[in-house]
């Protein structure tokens, strides 16, 4: 029960977002939101995030397993997303938005909820790993719609939210601990950024219409965010020694449903954002379904 709560309570600001634009169409621009969110907030957010406790080279191997299966999982989603799809576009969103799962908003307050408060480390840590993915392979790919590889390479750079990454972790390693003052201001633009990233999917939300559903690309992302990856993850984490906890808390990521960020990204570079919202909702619903057997799921490890 106390899982439900968690993810409805998340859902409770997409229904915000939703009903805002239900209510002033045209008057609430989807794009200035997202920018906003993309240059601006999630600046606040990485910040926060990375230096709310020392990195610790022992949690490093449950981030980096993450990031291995993650990249094991595109190896094979390149050459299938290429054969099943002939659009660029719709090529670009089968071949990576599966990838990027929901593991700040959804995964870490879930992963608290399961594994308690001794999970926080971990969770933290593969949602940094998942932010360097959105803005490195998931900018690459969502831009290679409407942008040429140079350009794709360029957008990555030009995202200020990696480099503020990068400054976060060199002073997190050097031993910079902020004051209270400063941690309550990034705390403050962090929950800004959570909100508004699911606010703007409900505002994406409104406006789907069934004719607008692509059924193969919905099928194919929802197959591989919960069948093929999570296969993919058990066969990893059965051959690795690992607490059981840990490898709960990484199957948990790994089979999180699509994060917003594929939205902000999809709008950013006119990647079909209506289709990448579609999936994200999608996905989403299927998790509730999920979320009932997650337990049972979680006993596996």
């Amino acid at each position: 029960m106390q899982t439900l709560f968690s993810i409805f309570g998340i859902y409770l600001f997409i229904a915000v977002g939703f009903g805002a634009k239900w209510s002033f169409k045209e008057k609430i621009d989807d794009r200035t939101i997202t920018l906003l969110s993309v240059y601006f907030l999630q600046i606040f957010l990485t910040f926060w995030g990375l230096l709310k406790r020392p990195i610790d080279t022992q949690l490093l191997f449950a981030p980096s397993l993450y990031l291995a299966i993650t990249l094991l999982s595109l190896l094979l989603m390149i050459p299938l997303s290429k054969i099943l799809f002939s659009d660029t576009k719709e090529r670009s969103i089968a071949t990576v938005a599966a990838l990027i799962g929901n593991t700040g908003n959804l995964g870490i307050p879930l992963g608290i909820a399961l594994f308690g408060e001794e999970s926080v480390p971990y969770l933290t840590l593969i949602n940094l790993v998942n932010i360097f993915v959105v803005y490195t392979i998931g900018v690459f790919y969502y831009s290679r719609g409407e942008f040429s590889i140079r350009q794709s390479l360029l957008n990555i750079i030009k995202l200020p939210v990696l480099w503020a990454a990068m400054v976060a972790i060199a002073l997190n390693l050097i031993g910079y601990v902020p004051s209270v003052a400063v941690d309550k201001t990034l705390m403050m633009g962090a929950y800004a950024s959570i909100t508004m990233q699911l606010v703007l999917f409900g505002i994406y939300l409104y406006g789907i219409k069934l004719t607008e559903i692509n059924i193969r690309l919905t099928i194919w992302v929802s197959v591989t965010k919960f069948i093929l990856i999570p296969l993919i993850a058990l066969v990893v984490l059965k051959m690795v020694e690992m607490e059981p906890m840990v490898k709960g808390i990484l199957f948990l990521e790994l089979i999180v449903p699509l994060a917003v960020a594929n939205v902000n990204l999809a709008s950013l570079y006119n990647c079909t954002p209506r289709s990448v919202t579609v999936q994200v909702f999608v996905t989403s619903v299927l998790f509730l379904g999920i979320a009932l057997i997650l337990p049972m799921l979680l006993r596996m490890f």
